[in-house]
């Protein structure tokens, strides 16, 4: 006898700012694009904000030029699916740490967009059984979750109250896309062209993985992930998500 897996949730709607939080360029493409790009045609404000450019993320491409191609690539990815405003921390790639200035910088970037949904990237060891996760992906994932209490909570970062951040507490759901616990899902059908046109502007990063053509390479992996996360939404193409309620 197998274990039931439980059918997935739809993801909430009733929400009108999002703040997508992730390591590097093209975290939000392998799969949060498509959701992305369904909640903007109805109207949501969604921001992204990356905590690095991704320099290190181009074997043969200096992290100098790498930064200024990805930062590009990141930001004609965002437009495709509807977002216009796109930041960079700065913080160097590949070495991020769940530290106090990266929960404060996440904590001020909250107070400022005030939103009610939080999106990140799978913050887990792993993203299923043999697939280990990078140290990055785990960093900012956990920093997220603790800056969306730190948010509201005038006492941890004072100083952000003296620079004119009032406290926040309007997060309701943190959302990690890519997790192996997957409990919501949104639906993908309409979209998923997007998401693929979106994950296909990075392009020097996904010529950098190999012999690859960025339309066909992003084509076929979000049609396979959309497929398989189908068989757990109703026989609908669908983006999954870890979500957190606060």
């Amino acid at each position: 006898m197998t274990d039931h897996v439980a059918d997935l949730e739809p993801m909430p709607t009733d929400w009108r700012r999002c703040l997508a939080v992730v390591a590097h360029p093209d975290d939000l493409e392998y799969g949060a694009a498509g959701a992305i790009a369904a909640w903007t045609a109805a109207g949501h404000e969604v921001h992204y904000l990356l905590v690095t450019r991704g320099e290190a993320g181009i074997d043969g491409m200096p992290p100098e030029q790498a930064e200024r191609v990805r930062e590009q690539e990141q930001r004609s990815s965002a437009a495709v699916v509807g977002v216009d405003e796109v930041e960079f921390l700065g913080y160097r790639d590949g070495v991020i740490e769940e530290s106090l200035d990266l929960r404060r910088d996440l904590a001020r970037a909250i107070r400022r967009h005030q939103p009610e949904l939080l999106v990140t990237l799978n913050h887990h060891d792993t993203w299923g059984p043999g697939a280990w996760n990078t140290p990055d992906h785990q960093a900012v994932g956990r920093a997220v979750l603790a800056a969306a209490g730190d948010a509201g909570n005038r006492w941890v970062f004072p100083e952000l109250v003296e620079e004119g951040f009032a406290p926040w507490n309007g997060v309701r759901w943190v959302a990690v896309a890519g997790s192996p616990f997957p409990s919501h899902a949104v639906d993908v059908g309409h979209t998923l062209d997007k998401a693929i046109a979106s994950l296909a502007e990075h392009r020097a990063y996904i010529e950098g993985l190999g012999d690859h053509d960025p339309v066909e390479y992003a084509s076929d992996l979000l049609r396979r992930f959309a497929a398989g996360t189908a068989d757990r939404f109703g026989g609908r193409p669908a983006v999954s998500f870890e979500l957190y309620s606060r």
